[in-house]
């Protein structure tokens, strides 16, 4: 069913569930996806055997959608509801947590410094690069353009999901991996648990464009 020659990206484009078997031990199948089963996971130090053992497990307890076999305009809506429009209700609550965060509790040595204007910048590259989709690619594609139509606006919005990419990496980073250290209060233990919900969707989001709408529309 699975192999290790399969890349990241069609392994959960087939099987969406196995996109919790990738997050969870943080493997890249958005920006990511299209390094193959195997190299990615001995580059993590997993066996891919049992990687995609676990894998199949996942798959066998799951049902989801498989994008990959629907209706571009459908997955577009599904895109602009699901993740454009919840980043937008979440963003600026996790903003001002992490403004807060630093504000009381910048004396600590524990305290994520630079993790606001982190997330500040994450949110303001965003809400731009979905306003560039929303405006002229998924008009663009709900019209019926396809191929080298496309080829231009979809080529940039990979880029910027490259540069959203890093940025996820350093708000981890400054976020311990999104583990609170003893002393944290109550905003600075839900700030990381948004955040760490924030990365897992955002790489979702990523990876249903860059591995399944994107190369299906350029393929006409």
């Amino acid at each position: 069913m699975i192999d290790a020659t399969q890349t990241l990206g069609q392994v959960a484009a087939t099987y969406p569930a196995s996109t919790l078997v990738f997050l969870r031990h943080q493997l890249d199948f958005c920006c990511g996806g299209r390094q193959k089963l195997g190299d990615a996971a001995r580059v993590a130090g997993l066996d891919p055997d049992k990687l995609i053992k676990e894998i199949e497990a996942e798959i066998s307890t799951k049902t989801a959608d498989r994008w990959d076999t629907k209706p571009l305009p459908e997955l577009v809506e599904f895109i602009l509801r699901r993740y454009h429009d919840t980043l937008r209700a979440d963003l600026p609550a996790l903003l001002e947590a992490a403004r807060k965060v630093e504000r009381v509790h910048g004396a600590k040595a524990s305290c994520p410094k630079g993790l606001a204007s982190t997330v500040d910048q994450l949110y303001s590259e965003l809400d731009q690069h979905m306003q560039k989709e929303e405006q002229v690619l998924f008009p663009a594609i709900r019209g019926g353009s396809r191929g080298d139509h496309v080829h231009m606006p979809i080529r940039m919005m990979m880029q910027e999901h490259d540069d959203h990419g890093v940025v996820l990496r350093n708000i981890r980073q400054l976020a311990s991996n999104f583990e609170p250290p003893g002393e944290a209060c109550a905003t600075w233990r839900a700030l990381y648990a948004g955040l760490k919900k924030l990365e897992a969707e955002l790489m979702e989001h990523i990876h249903l464009e860059n591995n399944v709408l994107f190369p299906r529309t350029l393929a006409g």
